[in-house]
């Protein structure tokens, strides 16, 4: 009987560890990304990995990515600190997004753009596959659809 009920219980455990996923894991797929075209691939794969959301920050480029049961990992600050435009300006960062999107500039100049824009940060959803962004003030500038 003893077996039986422990069996149960490591099902669940490596159930549960499937679910965990590394920041290593996560910088993994993120190195695939060479611009904005890639990012709908990128979200399909720390999808499967059981990240449901994450927030990432364009003042320093720290992403926490959160999961299952409360767990999250945070990947660390990746430049150094900019400061962020206190009022936004939608219209230029919406065409800029677009450039962007299309693949037409590589990271780092789409993160100046957002703090040149009034861009505090993005939060992606797995369950909605939207991605919103904030200005400083926590207002959300844009809601986006995710292709999936």
């Amino acid at each position: 009987m003893t077996a039986a009920y422990n069996q149960p219980n490591l099902f669940h455990q490596s159930h549960k560890t499937k679910r965990m996923f590394t920041v290593e894991q996560i910088k993994s797929a993120h190195s695939l990304v060479q611009s904005g075209a890639d990012f709908p691939n990128f979200i399909q794969t720390i999808k499967q990995l059981g990240v449901t959301h994450y927030e990432t920050y364009v003042a320093d480029g720290h992403i926490d990515y959160h999961g299952t049961n409360a767990y999250s990992v945070t990947v660390p600050a990746k430049y150094e600190p900019m400061s962020i435009k206190d009022i936004p300006q939608i219209e230029v960062f919406k065409s800029e997004l677009i450039a962007h999107q299309q693949g037409k500039t590589n990271f780092l100049t789409f993160i100046q753009m957002c703090a040149n824009t009034g861009i505090e940060k993005w939060a992606i959803c797995m369950d909605q596959m939207t991605c919103i962004y904030f200005d400083k003030a926590g207002n959300e500038v844009l809601v986006e659809k995710i292709p999936e």
